[in-house]
C-alpha cells in the first residue's frame, strides 16, 4: 500500500498546538515575570534583536539556545527555570524556583535579570510582577497575610478551580516597580496545575497592561476628535443654512474627512488589539472558574469595577470615530449632490444663453443674406445693364426702362443663386 502524502506544513500545525507548554510549579515557589516591548512599532520590531537577548541571558548561565526562529523556550537557568516568549507586540520572561522567601515578595528572584542586560534590553516593560505560591493554610491565616501584603482598597481574592486553589492580588505597583500576586494551593493539588495558575495570573497581568494602551490611546484623540466634531458639526449647519460657496464647503469637508481617515488608519490596530487583549483577559479569568472567598471581591468583579469601563471608553472612542466618519461621508454626498445641481443649473443657464445667441446670431445672418443679396444683385444689375447697352439703341428702349425690367430679373436670379449655395454649405 503506498504512503499517505502529508501536507508540508501537517507537522508544523501539530506541533503548534503544544509550542507553548506550561509551566510546573510546586508549592511552595515563587515566580518572577517580565513582559517588555518596543515603544514604537511593536508589531514590526526586529525578532533577530530579541533572540540575541534571550541568548545573552541564557550565555550567563551556559544554558542552550532556542532555534533562531523560535517562539518560545523552555529551560534550565542554575537552580531556576526560564519560560519565555515571543508574541505578536511583546516578548515575556518567567524566572520560576522553588521555595519561597523568608521577606513576603523579596525581589531576589527578579535579580536572576542581570541590571545591565535589563538596561540593553530592545524593548521597555510593559509590566513585571513577582508571584508567590504557598501550601494553603486556614482562611484566617490566608485573610491575615493578604492583608498584609495587599492594598485593601484594591485587594483581589477568590477561590479556583473548584475551591483547590486561592489566588490573590491588588494590580498595584510595589515599591520595587512590580505587580504582586500570591497562590494558595492546597497539598493534593498537582505541580503542574499550580503552574498553569501561575501561567493565566501572568496572561491576565500582560493582557490588561496590553490592552490599556487602548485606553491611553483614546484619550489622546479625545481633544483632537473634539475639534474635528465641532468643525464637522459647522460645516453641516452651514450646509442646512444654504450657505453660496457649495464647492468651498466640500473642500472643508473633504478635509475633515481626510483627518478622520488618518486617525482611524493610526489607531486601527491599537484598537482592534485592544479588543483582542480585552477577550484573552475575560477568557483567562473564566477559566479559573472563581468562587468568592471570605465575602471578598474576586478578580472578575475587580476587572468589571475598575477594568471593564476602561475597556467600555475604548470601545465607544472607537465607535464615535467610525460615526464620525459616516457622518462626513453621508454630509459629502449631500454636499456634492448640491453642488452637481448647482452646476447643472449652471449649465441650463449657459445653455439658454448659447440658444439665445445662436438666435441672434441665425437673425443677423438672415439680415446679412439679405444685404448681400442687395449688394450683389446692385453690382449684379450694373454689369446686365453694360451687357445690354448695345439693345437699348437697337429696340429703341430708354436705359430706365431696361433697368426697371432687368432689376427683379437680376435679384431674383441673386437669391436662388444664394439660397442653392446655402443648401450645398
Amino acid at each position: 500500500m503506498a504512503p499517505i502524502i502529508d501536507h508540508p506544513l501537517r507537522l508544523e500545525m501539530a506541533n503548534e498546538l503544544h509550542a507553548r507548554p506550561f509551566p510546573v510549579v510546586q508549592a511552595p515557589g515563587r515566580a518572577a515575570f517580565l513582559a517588555m516591548k518596543p515603544a514604537q512599532n511593536a508589531a514590526g520590531r526586529d525578532r533577530a534583536a530579541d533572540m540575541a537577548h534571550l541568548a545573552a541571558l541564557l550565555d550567563r548561565f551556559d544554558a542552550p539556545h532556542p532555534a533562531p526562529d523560535a517562539t518560545h523556550y523552555f529551560g534550565q537557568i542554575g537552580a531556576y527555570q526560564l519560560k519565555w516568549e515571543s508574541h505578536t507586540e511583546f516578548v515575556t520572561f518567567t524566572i520560576l524556583g522553588a521555595g519561597v522567601a523568608q521577606t513576603p515578595f523579596d525581589a531576589t528572584t527578579f535579580q536572576l535579570f542581570p541590571e545591565d542586560w535589563l538596561q540593553a534590553a530592545p524593548g521597555t516593560r510593559v509590566t513585571s510582577a513577582l508571584i508567590r505560591v504557598e501550601t494553603a493554610k486556614g482562611d484566617d491565616e490566608i485573610i491575615a497575610d493578604t492583608d498584609d501584603w495587599f492594598a485593601p482598597e484594591s485587594l483581589a481574592i477568590s477561590r479556583v478551580l473548584d475551591g483547590e486553589l486561592v489566588i490573590a492580588g491588588d494590580f498595584c505597583i510595589d515599591p520595587a516597580g512590580h505587580m504582586r500576586f500570591a497562590v494558595f494551593a492546597q497539598p493534593t493539588v498537582g505541580k503542574r496545575r499550580v503552574g498553569r495558575v501561575v501561567q493565566r495570573l501572568c496572561e491576565i497581568e500582560t493582557y490588561k497592561a496590553m490592552s490599556m494602551l487602548g485606553l491611553l490611546r483614546a484619550r489622546s484623540l479625545g481633544p483632537q476628535m473634539g475639534a474635528i466634531d465641532e468643525k464637522l458639526a459647522q460645516l453641516i449647519a452651514d450646509m442646512r443654512a444654504g450657505t453660496p460657496d457649495a464647492a468651498a464647503q466640500l473642500d472643508a469637508l473633504l478635509d475633515v474627512s481626510a483627518e478622520l481617515e488618518s486617525i482611524s488608519a493610526q489607531s486601527s490596530f491599537r484598537f482592534g488589539a485592544t479588543q483582542a487583549y480585552e477577550t484573552i483577559v475575560n477568557q483567562r479569568i473564566q477559566i479559573l472558574r472563581e468562587a468568592r472567598f471570605a465575602g471578598r471581591q474576586t478578580f472578575g468583579e475587580f476587572m468589571m469595577r475598575r477594568y471593564d469601563p476602561a475597556m467600555r471608553t475604548v470601545t465607544s472612542t472607537q465607535q464615535r470615530l467610525n460615526a464620525m466618519s459616516d457622518r462626513a461621508l453621508r454630509a459629502g454626498n449631500l454636499l456634492r449632490t448640491r453642488v452637481d445641481v448647482d452646476r447643472s443649473a449652471q449649465n441650463q443657464a449657459l445653455l439658454t444663453s448659447m440658444d439665445r445667441r445662436a438666435d441672434l446670431q441665425l437673425r443677423l445672418q438672415h439680415t446679412v443674406e439679405g444685404l448681400s443679396i442687395v449688394a450683389i444683385s446692385y453690382y449684379a444689375l450694373n454689369l446686365v445693364l453694360y451687357m445690354a447697352g448695345p439693345l437699348q439703341y437697337g429696340l429703341g428702349i430708354s436705359k430706365t426702362t431696361l433697368a426697371a425690367v432687368a432689376t427683379p430679373v437680376v435679384v431674383l436670379g441673386v437669391w436662388v443663386a444664394l439660397r442653392r449655395i446655402r443648401k450645398h454649405l
